[in-house]
């Protein structure tokens, strides 16, 4: 199949309730805040990562040839670049054997006398995810499972944190340009938005479960280079002055304002394919995403 030809931008919005959609190691593992506007962030590692498991879940595990993830662990314990390139001869091999270097791009370790390396970029890329609005942030303690020596009486304590209620946001573009350098397919891309989907989905640990879906678009250019941007600050809350945050639990607590995307969509249509979208039947829309 041949490299993808179109431009494209990703919209992504999921949401999260009483869970840690990313925490930040180096302070605690508290969620990731904004400091002015205590909007919650996610990076795109993280989402990448979400990625990458569903996809390592569906059969990109290296157990059948030129079907593999690059960024993974083997046998169940993380590895170096070193040892992952080992499973790799060449730059040719390297594109053809792994998605996310084809999607993502890759920095391939040195290997044999000649310490050949490949830095590639990947086609598609995606920026900080944040909050559409200020999330509450809580401070848990509990009990852990065990006691903190052999004749104690009392167990250890443990505390947490979380966020009462977030949507997130992604934007990302697919670059056609990178994607000759990588191989990235069509079918890659179809790949990549069903793992968008569901391994957000299916995140189940005990500190992400909470995530759900709720608004996937994917829009096709017509015209080369282009594409709109800033899609996520399209993007409101109807009758946005009476929504305090504080009191929103549930996606069904407020309804998302689609009347400036929709707006530009309109607008820049003669060089708009195509527009993909997949919505969650519990999230109410001020009207529905334009599409052509």
């Amino acid at each position: 199949m041949s490299t993808i030809t179109q431009r494209s931008e990703i919209l992504f919005l999921y949401d999260c309730k009483n869970c840690n959609p990313n925490g930040d190691p180096n302070n605690g593992n508290q969620p990731r805040l904004h400091e002015a506007t205590r909007t919650c962030l996610v990076t795109d590692v993280r989402l990448k990562r979400t990625i990458r498991d569903y996809l390592i879940e569906k059969g990109y595990d290296g157990s059948t040839p030129d079907k593999d993830v690059f960024i993974r662990d083997e046998e169940g314990m993380p590895v170096t670049g070193a040892k992952r390139a080992e499973s790799y001869d060449d730059r040719e091999e390297f594109t053809r054997k792994f998605i996310d270097v084809r999607l993502f791009g890759g920095v391939s370790a040195p290997k044999g006398k000649k310490k050949l390396t490949f830095n590639l970029t990947g086609p598609v890329q995606f920026g900080m995810g944040t909050s559409l609005h200020p999330v509450e942030m809580n401070y848990l303690k509990g009990t852990g499972a065990f006691a903190t020596k052999d004749d104690a009486q009392q167990k250890t304590f443990r505390e947490e944190y979380n966020i009462t209620y977030g949507l997130i946001g992604f934007h990302g573009v697919i670059n056609e340009q990178a994607a000759r350098h990588t191989g990235a397919t069509d079918a890659d891309v179809s790949e990549l938005m069903e793992a968008i989907w569901a391994g957000t989905k299916g995140l189940l640990s005990r500190s992400k479960k909470g995530h759900m879906p709720r608004l996937l678009v994917k829009i096709d250019y017509s015209e080369p280079m282009f594409f709109i941007g800033d899609l996520m600050e399209r993007l409101g809350f109807q009758n946005e002055e009476n929504i305090d945050f504080k009191e929103v639990t549930d996606v069904e607590d407020y309804v998302l304002d689609t009347g400036k995307l929709n707006e530009v969509l309109a607008g820049n249509a003669g060089k708009i394919a195509a527009v993909h979208v997949r919505k969650d039947d519990r999230l109410r829309l001020s009207a529905p995403i334009f599409t052509k």
